[in-house]
């Protein structure tokens, strides 16, 4: 199974680090992403600049790539490959070897991965994520709380493996977003919705 994993870890990288926001982006003719708000190449960021169809287009995209590297991986070599490619597809989009391994925070992959493995756990993330944004409109913050919760519901839920697997994407999930932790502590930390 190791060659297996192994391959299935490669290319869950190679589809993780397609950085969509850039792409799409730079497909439209806005600014380059990393110069402008976070400098981050993700969804929130690509909200900045003002054309909520290629934030949702990113969202999309970043998510359905950590899906499909783990149904692929799934379908052809079983349910480790399939881990195996989460935490590839994860990796690749914090760390893409096209863009100097300087990615994204995680949010959207880490939804497309807990997607393709266990279906209920996402929507719980994203209910999760939701109610935490609607009350105090701090997109990190939405997310550094639902994916806290992600690993004990997985344990909870009988599927201690994911729970593990999880654990560490949201340790990783939270280094990405330390500036984001320093601000909230500081109280200045951008809002959705507000400009950059």
């Amino acid at each position: 199974m190791f060659p297996n994993g192994l391959i299935a870890f490669v290319f869950g990288y190679l589809l993780g680090s397609i950085p969509f926001g850039m792409i799409l982006t730079r497909i439209a003719g806005t600014q380059d992403l990393r110069s402008i708000g976070s400098g981050n190449i993700g969804a929130t960021n690509v909200l900045r600049t003002g054309r909520k169809g290629l934030a949702a287009a990113t969202l999309l995209g970043d998510m359905v790539k950590g899906t499909v590297a783990v149904a692929v991986a799934g379908l052809l070599s079983g349910p480790g490959a399939a881990m195996a490619a989460a935490l590839g597809a994860f990796l690749g989009h914090l760390f893409p070897v096209w863009l100097k391994f300087r990615g994204g925070k995680g949010v959207a992959t880490y939804i497309g991965v807990l997607l393709g493995l266990f279906w209920p756990a996402a929507l719980a993330f994203c209910a999760i994520w939701l109610l935490v944004a609607f009350t105090t409109r701090y997109s990190s913050l939405s997310a550094l709380l639902a994916s806290l919760a992600t690993p004990l519901l997985l344990w909870g839920l009988g599927h201690p493996q994911f729970a593990l697997l999880f654990t560490v994407l949201t340790m990783l999930l939270w280094f990405k977003h330390r500036e984001n932790i320093s601000r909230l502590i500081a109280g200045s930390e951008g809002k959705i919705g507000a400009k950059a």
